[in-house]
């Protein structure tokens, strides 16, 4: 899930194609859907994005009152309307008049606490929990920004690589080389540096002992002279989420797949990059990897076009793709989101299916 920030935009306004009352104000690679008329290209506008909760005052001042997702109808999440795709809100808040909005889209000022808007988290089901313990050498994931939040992350034409997004349940797994130690955690309960007990009801710690994830990560261990390593994989299945490949996350073998590996040598912690990781080299092809979709030089067009269509983990196209992991062939820092040059991008139909699951 990306970071929340609700920022002042400079907005481009396009025609709607269905809709002689309605436009769309697009703020980077999003388009919301606007009345007619409210603004021009340049205008600025503060943009609050999906799966963002609004406190119930501003829900009314925007008159937006019933039509939000969720139990309380209080968060924002993509819709379609007269055909076209959604996402997020642009508007101009009352608590903000008089506000230099040009200036602070130049400052990339927050509004999110000024106006109440908080994250919207996720449940956690019982088979995701479990007793916890401090974790302070836990290899952390990270949250992947939205590209269209975020188009110039990658620079026209550099190789970049695309895998599938997969709609289950991060699991991280530490190795620490000099005891044998193995942490395991979700995404979110890692980020609060936290680790779960062994249980063998846990779905992540069946994951980790299914794929013998401790032994492959200690010979990765040793051949890198590594201190720690990170084994970061999606978990899925039937009863882990409503998308399930094929697989079950209630068997023996739940689905598994490695998206990410990360290693501290010298003190030093290394990402490695989608072509090491997707070469199967550096984990000896020991354990199943997300689906590489596309490899070239980037362009955004290509980029959109891959995070639509159905899955190919089964390979079969059961049913809708969630999305894409955008990545440089050669792993590198970003100023762009001020950490590593990764991107997300989430596919139509998948945003606005019915009935959706979305466990952290």
């Amino acid at each position: 899930m990306s970071t929340l920030r609700v920022t002042a935009e400079k907005l481009v306004v396009l025609e709607h194609p269905n809709a002689d009352a309605l436009e769309l104000a697009q703020v980077g690679l999003y388009r919301a859907v606007v009345a007619k008329g409210r603004y021009r290209t340049g205008d600025y506008a503060v943009y609050i994005p999906e799966q963002s909760v609004l406190p119930v005052e501003l829900i009314e001042e925007l008159g937006l009152t019933g039509k939000l997702a969720g139990s309380k109808s209080d968060r924002v999440r993509a819709v379609r309307l007269r055909g076209e795709l959604s996402q997020g809100i642009v508007c101009l808040p009352a608590a903000l008049a008089g506000t230099d909005l040009a200036d602070a889209a130049g400052r990339g000022e927050d509004f999110a606490e000024l106006l109440g808007v908080v994250k919207w988290q996720p449940p956690v089901p019982t088979s995701m929990s479990g007793d916890v313990l401090s974790a302070p050498d836990l290899l952390p994931w990270v949250d992947i920004e939205n590209l269209k939040r975020y188009p110039d992350v990658f620079e026209p034409g550099e190789p970049v690589v695309l895998t599938e997004k997969l709609h289950g349940s991060c699991c991280l797994m530490t190795y620490t080389a000099a005891t044998g130690e193995v942490r395991v955690s979700s995404k979110g309960i890692g980020a609060q540096g936290l680790s779960l007990v062994e249980d063998e009801r846990n779905l992540y710690w069946r994951a980790v002992r299914a794929y013998d994830l401790p032994a492959v990560a200690a010979r990765l261990a040793e051949r890198l002279g590594a201190e720690r390593v990170g084994v970061f994989g999606e978990v899925f299945g039937a009863g882990v989420q409503d998308l399930t490949y094929g697989a079950s996350g209630r068997a023996e073998l739940p689905g598994y797949a490695v998206f990410d590996v990360s290693a501290v040598v010298d003190g030093q912690l290394r990402w490695y990059s989608a072509a090491e990781l997707l070469a199967a080299e550096l984990l000896d092809g020991e354990l199943p990897l997300v689906p590489e979709l596309w490899r070239g030089p980037f362009d955004p067009e290509t980029v959109l076009a891959f995070a639509q269509g159905k899955e190919t983990v089964s390979g079969r196209e059961l049913h809708l793709r969630e999305g894409v992991v955008v990545r440089p062939v050669t792993e590198r820092w970003s100023p762009v989101v001020g950490g590593r040059a990764i991107a997300k991008v989430v596919g139509d139909a998948y945003l606005t299916r019915r009935g959706g699951t979305e466990y952290e």
